[in-house]
C-alpha cells in the first residue's frame, strides 16, 4: 500500500512539474490585417510608391468592410487617387469616407478638394442648398470657400458651430473659421 501511495504521489508529481502547456493557437484576425495592409500602404505613399499604396488600401478595404477604421482607409485610398491624378476615382472613396464616418472634417476638405478638381463645386453648392442637415452646412460652407465666397463660408461654419457645439467635429471647424479669418485680414 505504501509502494502504490508513492509511486502515485511521484506520477502526480511529475505530472505538475512536466512543464506541460497546451499548444498556442493561431488565430487570424482580419481587423489586425486590414490595420497592416493599411500601415503597409501609408509606408508606400511615404516612399512615392502610389499604385502599391493603392493595393494596400484596397486590401484593407476588404478585410474590414463597415466600420470606422474603414472611413480611414477609404479617406487613405481618395488622397492617393487624387495624387495620382484619378479624381473620379476619388470621389466615391471620399463620399464613402464620410459615410462610414461623417464626423472627420478632413474628409469633406478632400471631397471638397475633389468637387473643384472635377469643377463641381457650384453643381453641389446648389445640392447642399435643398438639404437641411447639420452636418451638411459644414460641406456647404466649405464649397463656399472653394467658390471663393469667404464671407459666406465663415457665416455658414459659424452657424453650424452654433446649432452643434457639442459634435467632436466641431472644434476642426472652429479652427478652420479661424484660419479663415486670419487669411482673410
Amino acid at each position: 500500500m505504501k509502494k502504490t501511495t508513492i509511486i502515485l504521489f511521484l506520477l502526480l508529481f511529475s505530472f505538475f512539474t512536466s512543464g506541460y502547456k497546451k499548444p498556442d493557437y493561431y488565430t487570424i484576425d482580419s481587423v489586425k490585417n486590414a490595420q497592416i495592409h493599411n500601415n503597409k500602404g501609408l509606408y508606400y505613399v511615404r516612399e512615392r510608391m502610389y499604385y502599391p499604396a493603392i493595393q494596400e488600401f484596397k486590401t484593407a478595404i476588404s478585410l474590414n468592410p463597415d466600420t470606422q477604421a474603414t472611413a480611414v482607409y477609404y479617406n487613405n485610398l481618395g488622397e492617393v487617387y487624387m495624387t495620382v491624378g484619378a479624381p473620379d476615382l476619388a470621389l466615391d472613396c471620399f463620399e464613402r469616407a464620410i459615410l462610414q464616418y461623417s464626423l472627420n472634417f478632413n474628409y469633406y476638405l478632400n471631397l471638397a478638394d475633389c468637387y473643384a478638381e472635377l469643377k463641381m463645386t457650384d453643381k453641389k453648392l446648389k445640392e447642399t442648398l435643398s438639404d437641411s442637415t447639420p452636418l451638411n452646412l459644414v460641406m456647404r460652407g466649405i464649397l463656399y470657400e472653394k467658390t471663393g465666397n469667404i464671407r459666406e463660408a465663415i457665416t455658414t461654419l459659424d452657424e453650424f458651430t452654433y446649432r452643434e457645439p457639442d459634435l467632436i467635429i466641431t472644434p476642426s471647424v472652429r479652427a478652420h473659421i479661424k484660419s479663415l479669418v486670419r487669411e482673410r485680414l
